[in-house]
């Protein structure tokens, strides 16, 4: 037992489950919590606080550094007002699966749904926190907060990952008592796959004659057994945006979605690991298919159509089960090197015909060190990215999932790059999107967070100014906008600002944003571009 205050035994069991960064807005129901991190400096406790300029962006940041790393990613947020500015960022997290820890203020317990009008009240903040996280609790002790820590932690590495908050309020950070301090356990449970499901899934596998895997981020830490099973079944190995990189795309058989498509009339067996697989099972046909889902999360495992085998199990162990399983069923495959390479050049061809998003993108891949990070946010070059960019490892690729954040980007990138300080990192917006969280340059300047930063500008919304002319007889409403000069305003902040003309002078601009310590803006003017749908809306064959 050791006397505490609410607040720094929440320092303290934060520090204990590995949090050493933190960032967030400090406000009056948390300065109890902000006045133990305070104290918690020079001690082996000490958390770095980076402070931003709006909760959005503290929360976005807790994003990037999560799915960066495969860690947590934590952030405190004043209640009411700051809370709610961060949910867009917990629903982006909800929807990539990402471990993100909110710890939010609450005003004094005696006050909680009595309706006073106190400071930042809600009339039902935790309902609010419950629709966006996998889980959430109002702590309402100092006691018990070491409890209370270890169950988030628990959430968000047993089971389907996904973000967790804890609300504090400001009297309970402030008491103090006798707390029982515990030590986070040094690995979680894994759950093992039903060895039964293993030799149905390996049978089936085993006698397929076109098989086809689809990977999302669920993957993430198999890539060496998903390796050894696709090269086992000679099996293309699909991954949209999330799952890129979990199978080098420099591997004859990592394909992009598109090329899934392609394959995906053929296939007779489809193994889908850790992924929705929405697109393919609800827009590509399901029709005389015969499934293989893994999947940690028992309700995805049956969501769109019922698998004709299910393993809910982590991947890794269910990917390194059949590995073991196969030779019993399998039979020698010949490569298929040589069609899958001749696929990939009918896919790159295709891709070039959008423009000039194919042009950028090659240059980005080409400045870009094989272990850097791209985080794209929504924009043309974003879009046509998720099928254009090659990906050499996971969690390289980054975006904001199913949910389709505008804006997530560019914060997003900077919880990246301070989780990765080593490995360059590069973010891509447009001119609309950046600017939902353009005041977090200040932030960026403020902790020299040396992320390189591109700006395509076009005056416009653009994805939503094309619909307004294609399918609404050119009703243009609300898409225009006004712009600064992104390069001269990152000046203003204390940044360095590029402007460049196209994409030949992209790749050598990004190569010296990247050998700079400090952020980078790099500004490209741009007009209307191709159309990137194409390859992502793609046809039912089946």
């Amino acid at each position: 037992m050791t006397y505490l205050t609410g607040g720094r035994a929440l320092v303290e069991m934060l520090h204990r489950h590995g949090i050493n960064t933190l960032f967030g807005l400090p406000g009056y129901q948390s300065d109890h919590f902000f006045n133990a991190l305070y104290d918690a400096k020079g001690t082996p406790s000490e958390i770095r606080v980076l402070q931003t300029r709006h909760e959005q962006g503290a929360a976005y940041m807790a994003h990037g550094y999560a799915k960066a790393t495969g860690r947590v990613g934590a952030f405190s947020v004043v209640p009411g007002p700051g809370m709610l500015n961060a949910t867009a960022a917990l629903s982006t997290g909800y929807a990539t699966n990402a471990k993100m820890l909110c710890i939010t203020g609450q005003i004094p317990s005696g006050l909680i749904g009595r309706g006073f009008g106190f400071l930042h009240e809600l009339p039902d903040s935790m309902g609010i926190l419950r629709g966006v996280t996998k889980w959430a609790m109002r702590v309402e002790h100092p006691t018990e907060i070491p409890a209370a820590v270890d169950e988030a932690f628990r959430q968000m590495n047993t089971g389907r990952p996904r973000p967790v908050a804890l609300e504090v309020p400001m009297d309970v950070l402030a008491a103090a008592t006798e707390i029982a301090l515990t030590d986070a356990p040094s690995s979680y449970p894994v759950q093992p796959p039903d060895p039964r499901a293993i030799q149905q899934a390996a049978e089936l596998l085993g006698k397929a004659q076109h098989p086809l895997i689809l990977v999302g981020s669920g993957a993430d830490d198999a890539g060496p057994e998903l390796l050894a099973l696709a090269e086992m079944l000679q099996a293309p190995v699909i991954a949209n945006s999330s799952g890129k990189g979990v199978l080098s795309d420099k591997h004859y058989l990592s394909l992009p979605g598109p090329g899934g498509n392609r394959l995906w009339a053929q296939a007779d067996v489809v193994l889908a690991v850790g992924t929705r697989a929405q697109q393919p099972l609800q827009q590509w046909g399901s029709g005389a298919l015969k499934l293989i889902r893994i999947d940690i999360d028992p309700v995805e495992l049956r969501r769109i159509m019922p698998p004709t085998v299910g393993l809910v199990s982590d991947a890794k162990a269910s990917l390194s089960a059949l590995v073991a399983a196969m030779p019993a069923y399998n039979s020698p495959r010949a490569s298929r090197h040589g069609e899958m390479m001749a696929l990939k050049e009918e896919l790159d061809e295709a891709f070039s015909q959008v423009q000039p998003q194919y042009d950028y993108v090659h240059s980005i891949r080409a400045a870009l060190p094989e272990d850097g990070v791209y985080i794209e946010d929504l924009t043309q070059v974003g879009y046509a990215s998720r099928y254009m960019m090659p990906s050499y490892g996971p969690r390289r690729h980054i975006t904001s999932g199913y949910q389709g954040t505008l804006g997530h980007g560019f914060a997003s990138a900077l919880g990246a790059k301070v989780a990765q300080p080593d490995k360059a990192v590069l973010c891509v917006n447009g001119d609309g999107g950046f600017m939902y969280n353009v005041q977090e340059l200040a932030t960026a300047v403020q902790h020299q967070i040396g992320l390189v930063t591109i700006v395509f500008s076009d005056n416009a919304f653009g994805n939503v100014q094309r619909m307004q002319k294609q399918d609404h007889g050119g009703r243009v409403i609300g898409s225009n906008l006004h712009n600064p000069e992104f390069a001269k305003m990152a000046e203003t902040f204390g940044a360095t600002g590029v402007l460049v003309n196209g994409p030949a002078d992209l790749e050598p601009a990004l190569r010296e944003a990247f050998a700079r310590s400090g952020p980078t803006i790099i500004e490209v003017r741009v007009g209307e571009m191709s159309e990137p749908w194409r390859h992502i809306l793609m046809p039912k064959v089946r």
